[in-house]
Protein backbone atom coordinates (compact mmCIF):
# COMPACT_ATOMS: atom_id res chain seq x y z
CA UNK A 1 0.00 0.00 0.00
CA UNK A 2 1.39 3.43 -0.95
CA UNK A 3 0.67 5.64 2.14
CA UNK A 4 1.08 9.07 0.84
CA UNK A 5 -1.17 7.85 -2.25
CA UNK A 6 -4.09 6.70 0.25
CA UNK A 7 -3.90 10.09 2.10
CA UNK A 8 -4.03 12.11 -1.01
CA UNK A 9 -7.39 10.34 -1.35
CA UNK A 10 -8.88 10.80 1.91
CA UNK A 11 -7.90 14.72 1.64
CA UNK A 12 -9.88 14.41 -2.10
CA UNK A 13 -12.39 13.11 -0.35
CA UNK A 14 -12.77 15.38 2.89
CA UNK A 15 -12.31 18.10 0.08
CA UNK A 16 -15.22 16.59 -2.50
CA UNK A 17 -17.28 15.49 -0.35
CA UNK A 18 -17.99 12.54 -2.98
CA UNK A 19 -16.50 9.11 -3.45
CA UNK A 20 -16.58 10.20 -7.59
CA UNK A 21 -15.72 13.38 -7.43
CA UNK A 22 -12.81 12.55 -5.14
CA UNK A 23 -11.42 9.85 -7.30
CA UNK A 24 -11.85 12.17 -10.12
CA UNK A 25 -9.92 14.51 -9.20
CA UNK A 26 -7.30 12.30 -8.52
CA UNK A 27 -7.31 10.43 -11.95
CA UNK A 28 -8.41 6.90 -10.33
CA UNK A 29 -11.23 5.22 -10.42
CA UNK A 30 -13.77 5.45 -7.57
CA UNK A 31 -13.14 1.55 -7.02
CA UNK A 32 -9.15 2.21 -6.87
CA UNK A 33 -10.36 5.13 -4.65
CA UNK A 34 -12.30 3.06 -2.23
CA UNK A 35 -10.04 0.00 -2.05
CA UNK A 36 -6.98 2.42 -0.85
CA UNK A 37 -9.44 3.72 2.08
CA UNK A 38 -10.46 0.15 3.06
CA UNK A 39 -6.89 -0.48 3.04
CA UNK A 40 -5.70 2.46 4.84
CA UNK A 41 -8.63 1.18 7.44
CA UNK A 42 -7.10 -2.42 7.44
CA UNK A 43 -3.77 -0.92 8.33
CA UNK A 44 -5.14 1.48 11.31
CA UNK A 45 -7.35 -0.95 12.72
CA UNK A 46 -10.40 1.65 12.64
CA UNK A 47 -13.43 2.32 10.63
CA UNK A 48 -12.57 5.82 8.70
CA UNK A 49 -15.27 6.46 6.36
CA UNK A 50 -19.37 6.35 7.40
CA UNK A 51 -21.07 3.40 5.98
CA UNK A 52 -23.56 4.66 3.68
CA UNK A 53 -25.26 4.46 0.36
CA UNK A 54 -23.33 8.16 -0.60
CA UNK A 55 -20.55 9.74 1.29
CA UNK A 56 -21.84 10.92 4.61
CA UNK A 57 -18.79 11.77 6.94
CA UNK A 58 -15.98 10.33 8.67
CA UNK A 59 -16.03 8.71 11.91
CA UNK A 60 -14.47 9.92 14.99
CA UNK A 61 -11.21 7.91 14.42
CA UNK A 62 -11.23 8.88 10.51
CA UNK A 63 -10.99 12.34 11.61
CA UNK A 64 -7.82 11.95 13.42
CA UNK A 65 -6.47 9.78 10.33
CA UNK A 66 -7.68 13.24 8.14
CA UNK A 67 -6.00 15.32 10.35
CA UNK A 68 -2.14 13.22 10.22
CA UNK A 69 -2.89 12.85 6.43
CA UNK A 70 -2.79 16.44 5.99
CA UNK A 71 0.02 17.09 8.21
CA UNK A 72 1.80 14.29 6.32
CA UNK A 73 1.34 15.56 3.04
CA UNK A 74 2.49 18.97 4.01
CA UNK A 75 5.41 17.48 5.23
CA UNK A 76 6.55 15.90 2.00
CA UNK A 77 5.64 18.48 0.15
CA UNK A 78 7.98 20.85 2.20
CA UNK A 79 10.65 18.90 2.09
CA UNK A 80 10.28 17.90 -1.93
CA UNK A 81 10.30 22.03 -1.82
CA UNK A 82 13.86 21.65 0.13
CA UNK A 83 15.39 19.37 -2.02
CA UNK A 84 14.53 20.41 -5.23
CA UNK A 85 14.82 24.22 -4.60
CA UNK A 86 18.33 25.85 -4.60
CA UNK A 87 19.12 29.22 -2.56
CA UNK A 88 17.65 31.87 -4.61
CA UNK A 89 14.93 29.65 -6.75
CA UNK A 90 12.30 28.23 -4.73
CA UNK A 91 10.11 25.42 -6.52
CA UNK A 92 7.15 23.94 -5.72
CA UNK A 93 2.68 24.76 -5.75
CA UNK A 94 1.48 27.58 -4.08
CA UNK A 95 -2.35 26.75 -3.04
CA UNK A 96 -3.84 30.34 -2.77
CA UNK A 97 -7.40 31.31 -1.90
CA UNK A 98 -8.66 34.65 -2.05
CA UNK A 99 -12.69 36.67 -1.24
CA UNK A 100 -13.85 36.85 -4.95
CA UNK A 101 -13.36 40.62 -4.46
CA UNK A 102 -9.94 40.07 -4.96
CA UNK A 103 -9.02 37.36 -7.28
CA UNK A 104 -7.53 40.48 -9.92
CA UNK A 105 -5.10 41.06 -7.47
CA UNK A 106 -4.21 37.83 -6.33
CA UNK A 107 -4.25 36.36 -10.23
CA UNK A 108 -1.68 39.62 -11.07
CA UNK A 109 0.67 38.80 -8.14
CA UNK A 110 0.39 35.06 -9.50
CA UNK A 111 1.65 35.86 -12.68
CA UNK A 112 4.31 38.73 -10.91
CA UNK A 113 5.26 35.51 -8.87
CA UNK A 114 5.83 32.91 -11.80
CA UNK A 115 7.98 36.12 -13.33
CA UNK A 116 10.26 36.02 -10.52
CA UNK A 117 10.39 32.79 -9.37
CA UNK A 118 9.91 30.61 -12.81
CA UNK A 119 9.98 27.38 -10.26
CA UNK A 120 6.88 28.14 -8.46
CA UNK A 121 3.34 26.99 -9.64
CA UNK A 122 1.08 29.16 -8.12
CA UNK A 123 -2.92 27.97 -8.41
CA UNK A 124 -5.31 30.49 -7.55
CA UNK A 125 -8.98 29.39 -5.95
CA UNK A 126 -11.66 32.14 -5.59
CA UNK A 127 -13.22 31.22 -1.90
CA UNK A 128 -15.23 32.72 0.68
CA UNK A 129 -13.89 34.23 3.85
CA UNK A 130 -14.95 30.96 5.50
CA UNK A 131 -13.44 28.45 3.01
CA UNK A 132 -10.33 30.44 3.35
CA UNK A 133 -10.02 30.20 7.20
CA UNK A 134 -10.75 26.59 6.93
CA UNK A 135 -8.37 25.88 4.18
CA UNK A 136 -5.44 27.22 6.14
CA UNK A 137 -6.67 25.51 8.69
CA UNK A 138 -6.66 22.12 7.23
CA UNK A 139 -3.41 23.01 5.20
CA UNK A 140 -5.23 22.32 1.76
CA UNK A 141 -4.26 26.15 1.40
CA UNK A 142 -0.79 27.79 1.29
CA UNK A 143 -1.86 31.38 1.65
CA UNK A 144 -4.74 33.53 1.79
CA UNK A 145 -6.04 36.87 0.54
CA UNK A 146 -8.72 38.05 2.53
CA UNK A 147 -10.23 40.59 5.19
CA UNK A 148 -7.56 41.13 8.05
CA UNK A 149 -10.34 41.91 10.30
CA UNK A 150 -11.63 38.28 9.83
CA UNK A 151 -7.92 36.94 10.49
CA UNK A 152 -8.41 33.94 13.53
CA UNK A 153 -5.66 33.05 15.92
CA UNK A 154 -2.63 31.00 14.98
CA UNK A 155 -2.85 33.13 11.59
CA UNK A 156 -0.10 35.29 10.63
CA UNK A 157 -0.88 38.54 8.39
CA UNK A 158 0.74 40.54 5.63
CA UNK A 159 -1.52 43.99 4.96
CA UNK A 160 -1.77 44.52 1.28
CA UNK A 161 -4.16 47.20 0.92
CA UNK A 162 -7.39 49.18 1.91
CA UNK A 163 -10.57 47.92 0.08
CA UNK A 164 -12.37 51.12 -1.37
CA UNK A 165 -15.18 51.32 -2.83
CA UNK A 166 -17.05 52.87 -6.13
CA UNK A 167 -20.13 53.09 -8.06
CA UNK A 168 -20.10 51.80 -11.68
CA UNK A 169 -22.59 53.13 -14.06
CA UNK A 170 -23.28 53.37 -17.44
CA UNK A 171 -22.93 56.70 -19.39
CA UNK A 172 -25.33 59.03 -20.74
CA UNK A 173 -25.64 57.38 -23.93
CA UNK A 174 -25.93 60.80 -26.20
CA UNK A 175 -22.64 61.69 -24.68
CA UNK A 176 -19.85 60.92 -27.07
CA UNK A 177 -16.95 58.22 -25.84
CA UNK A 178 -14.24 59.55 -24.38
CA UNK A 179 -10.70 57.99 -26.02
CA UNK A 180 -9.24 55.81 -23.66
CA UNK A 181 -11.72 53.81 -21.26
CA UNK A 182 -13.92 55.08 -18.66
CA UNK A 183 -15.09 58.10 -17.44
CA UNK A 184 -13.58 58.98 -13.82
CA UNK A 185 -16.67 61.10 -12.35
CA UNK A 186 -16.80 62.75 -9.18
CA UNK A 187 -17.08 61.35 -6.08
CA UNK A 188 -20.87 60.29 -4.90
CA UNK A 189 -21.88 60.03 -1.70
CA UNK A 190 -23.55 56.59 -0.34
CA UNK A 191 -26.81 58.50 0.23
CA UNK A 192 -26.96 59.66 -3.45
CA UNK A 193 -26.02 55.74 -4.57
CA UNK A 194 -28.80 54.21 -2.70
CA UNK A 195 -31.74 56.30 -5.11
CA UNK A 196 -30.03 54.28 -7.72
CA UNK A 197 -31.02 50.64 -9.30
CA UNK A 198 -28.71 48.32 -8.04
CA UNK A 199 -27.25 45.08 -8.67
CA UNK A 200 -25.47 43.67 -5.61
CA UNK A 201 -24.43 40.73 -3.93
CA UNK A 202 -25.91 38.52 -2.22
CA UNK A 203 -26.59 39.34 1.54
CA UNK A 204 -25.02 36.27 2.99
CA UNK A 205 -21.50 37.35 1.17
CA UNK A 206 -18.95 39.52 3.22
CA UNK A 207 -18.19 42.53 0.71
CA UNK A 208 -22.47 42.68 0.93
CA UNK A 209 -22.55 43.13 4.43
CA UNK A 210 -18.91 45.88 4.40
CA UNK A 211 -21.49 47.91 1.48
CA UNK A 212 -24.80 47.14 3.52
CA UNK A 213 -22.67 48.90 6.77
CA UNK A 214 -22.06 52.12 4.66
CA UNK A 215 -25.63 52.57 3.59
CA UNK A 216 -26.76 52.24 7.30
CA UNK A 217 -24.10 54.25 8.61
CA UNK A 218 -24.82 57.21 5.75
CA UNK A 219 -28.57 56.42 7.20
CA UNK A 220 -29.68 55.11 4.03
CA UNK A 221 -30.95 51.55 2.77
CA UNK A 222 -30.25 50.61 -0.94
CA UNK A 223 -32.53 49.32 -3.68
CA UNK A 224 -30.95 46.11 -4.86
CA UNK A 225 -33.38 45.03 -8.14
CA UNK A 226 -31.07 42.53 -8.95
CA UNK A 227 -28.46 40.20 -6.63
CA UNK A 228 -26.22 37.75 -7.88
CA UNK A 229 -23.56 35.57 -5.86
CA UNK A 230 -21.27 35.82 -9.06
CA UNK A 231 -18.80 39.02 -8.90
CA UNK A 232 -18.49 38.88 -12.54
CA UNK A 233 -22.16 39.53 -12.81
CA UNK A 234 -21.82 42.85 -11.03
CA UNK A 235 -20.02 44.71 -13.93
CA UNK A 236 -22.31 42.75 -16.72
CA UNK A 237 -25.65 43.76 -15.23
CA UNK A 238 -24.48 47.61 -15.95
CA UNK A 239 -23.31 46.92 -19.73
CA UNK A 240 -26.10 44.45 -20.47
CA UNK A 241 -28.82 47.48 -19.81
CA UNK A 242 -29.89 49.66 -22.54
CA UNK A 243 -32.22 52.29 -21.59
CA UNK A 244 -32.82 51.77 -17.90
CA UNK A 245 -29.50 50.66 -17.19
CA UNK A 246 -28.25 49.34 -13.59
CA UNK A 247 -25.68 50.62 -11.86
CA UNK A 248 -23.39 48.43 -9.15
CA UNK A 249 -20.86 48.79 -6.41
CA UNK A 250 -17.29 47.44 -6.49
CA UNK A 251 -14.03 48.01 -4.73
CA UNK A 252 -10.99 49.08 -6.35
CA UNK A 253 -9.39 45.78 -7.47
CA UNK A 254 -12.29 44.89 -9.27
CA UNK A 255 -13.41 48.54 -10.88
CA UNK A 256 -9.51 48.62 -12.22
CA UNK A 257 -10.23 45.73 -14.30
CA UNK A 258 -13.40 48.00 -16.74
CA UNK A 259 -11.02 51.17 -16.20
CA UNK A 260 -10.77 50.18 -20.24
CA UNK A 261 -14.05 50.13 -21.58
CA UNK A 262 -15.48 53.87 -22.51
CA UNK A 263 -18.92 52.66 -22.08
CA UNK A 264 -18.51 53.47 -18.11
CA UNK A 265 -18.38 55.72 -15.72
CA UNK A 266 -16.57 55.09 -12.22
CA UNK A 267 -17.43 57.31 -9.11
CA UNK A 268 -15.70 57.10 -5.65
CA UNK A 269 -18.17 56.41 -2.95
CA UNK A 270 -17.57 59.05 -0.19
CA UNK A 271 -19.50 60.34 3.57
CA UNK A 272 -18.56 57.95 4.97
CA UNK A 273 -15.41 56.78 3.15
CA UNK A 274 -15.12 53.02 3.68
CA UNK A 275 -11.78 51.21 4.13
CA UNK A 276 -11.56 47.25 5.01
CA UNK A 277 -8.15 46.12 5.11
CA UNK A 278 -7.03 43.17 2.65
CA UNK A 279 -3.72 41.21 3.12
CA UNK A 280 -2.12 37.86 2.59
CA UNK A 281 -3.03 35.11 5.23
CA UNK A 282 -0.99 31.84 6.46
CA UNK A 283 -0.39 29.75 9.18
CA UNK A 284 2.33 31.09 12.02
CA UNK A 285 4.69 28.45 12.07
CA UNK A 286 8.68 29.01 12.41
CA UNK A 287 9.86 27.42 9.71
CA UNK A 288 7.49 28.05 6.80
CA UNK A 289 8.30 26.65 2.96
CA UNK A 290 10.68 27.85 0.92
CA UNK A 291 7.92 28.88 -1.58
CA UNK A 292 5.36 30.07 1.02
CA UNK A 293 8.37 32.66 2.19
CA UNK A 294 9.39 33.80 -1.57
CA UNK A 295 5.78 34.82 -2.12
CA UNK A 296 5.54 36.62 1.86
CA UNK A 297 8.68 38.42 1.11
CA UNK A 298 7.80 39.37 -2.53
CA UNK A 299 4.10 40.57 -1.45
CA UNK A 300 6.46 43.56 0.40
CA UNK A 301 8.57 44.24 -2.39
CA UNK A 302 8.40 47.63 -3.86
CA UNK A 303 7.64 46.95 -6.92
CA UNK A 304 4.72 44.50 -6.60
CA UNK A 305 3.90 47.12 -3.99
CA UNK A 306 3.71 49.96 -6.70
CA UNK A 307 1.86 47.96 -8.94
CA UNK A 308 -0.86 46.92 -6.44
CA UNK A 309 -1.28 50.51 -6.05
CA UNK A 310 -2.51 51.12 -8.95
CA UNK A 311 -5.08 48.30 -9.45
CA UNK A 312 -6.64 48.01 -6.08
CA UNK A 313 -7.75 50.61 -3.14
CA UNK A 314 -7.94 53.99 -3.71
CA UNK A 315 -6.61 53.51 -7.71
CA UNK A 316 -3.98 56.09 -6.86
CA UNK A 317 -2.16 55.98 -10.25
CA UNK A 318 -4.90 55.95 -12.27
Amino acid sequence: MNVLASFRYLVSLSEHRHFGRAAEACHITQPALSNALRALESEYGVVIVKRARQFSGFTAEGEQVLSTARRMLQEHALLKQELQSQVDQPRGHLRMGAVPTAIPIATRFAVHLREVFPGIQPVVLALSSQAIELGLEQLTLDLGLGYLDRAGRGLQTLHQFDERYFLLSRQDQSRPKRAGGAVWGRPLAWAEAAKLPLCLLTPEMHNRSLIDAAFKKAGVAPVAVLETNAVSALSVSVLAGQEASLATILPGALAATWMQLPELQIQPLVKPELATPVGWLCQATEQPGRVIQAAWQLAQDPLWQKQLASHSGSLKLI
